[in-house]
């Protein structure tokens, strides 16, 4: 599938959503007095469910402040028939329960959409994880945010800027290289 992807005869995106709360980020911290790090109260959470396209890198998302469900899998999918209207499109994702759902089964059958599930519990294999990592490195780690506002705003910047101030960056981050493992050898022989 992603050579097809990668030979323009097949759209393939990388999908999976990820539910920022605000608080603290510490990368490392050391001194000599006890410091207290400024952080939200209560737990403000900011969702986005993102597809990644496995050629081009490009990143489409759809945000929330509520929870991600099946209807907002389902505009992300008419988001994406929206912007490539032609050819076929593969959607690679986990198995939320959310994505498992009628409404969004029907409307990747409306927008000829093919649904591909990865295994239980084989993050290792959506390339869009590293997106969410690299996004959490860079917008929040070992900074504070006056307010749920300026705490979106550093992560829709840092979203935005990612085909530009970081598109070498993802270019080797998103490599298509997965690591893959040969099944145990039997020691009792």
């Amino acid at each position: 599938m992603l050579k097809k992807a990668v030979s323009h005869q097949r759209r393939v995106f990388f999908v999976d959503a990820a539910h920022f709360v605000r608080g603290a980020f510490l990368a490392y911290l050391w001194c000599f007095v006890r410091w207290v790090v400024p952080t939200g109260a209560g737990r403000q959470r900011y969702s986005v469910l993102g597809a990644l396209d496995a050629a081009s890198r490009v990143l489409i998302c759809e945000t929330t402040v509520g929870n991600v469900n099946a209807v907002t899998v389902s505009r992300l999918l008419l988001k994406l028939r929206d912007v490539h209207p032609d050819g076929p499109i593969s959607v690679i994702w986990d198995n939320a329960r959310y994505q498992h759902a009628a409404l969004v089964r029907t409307m990747a059958a409306f927008a000829h959409i093919d649904l591909v599930y990865l295994p239980p519990y084989s993050p290792n294999l959506n390339l869009i994880e590293r997106v969410w990592k690299f996004v959490k490195k860079e917008a929040l780690a070992n900074r504070t945010f006056a307010d749920f506002t300026a705490f979106r705003a550093a992560i829709d910047a840092t979203l935005a800027q990612l085909g530009a101030k970081y598109k070498d960056r993802m270019m080797t981050l998103l490599s298509h290289r997965f690591e893959t493992l040969e099944p145990a050898s039997d020691s009792t022989a």
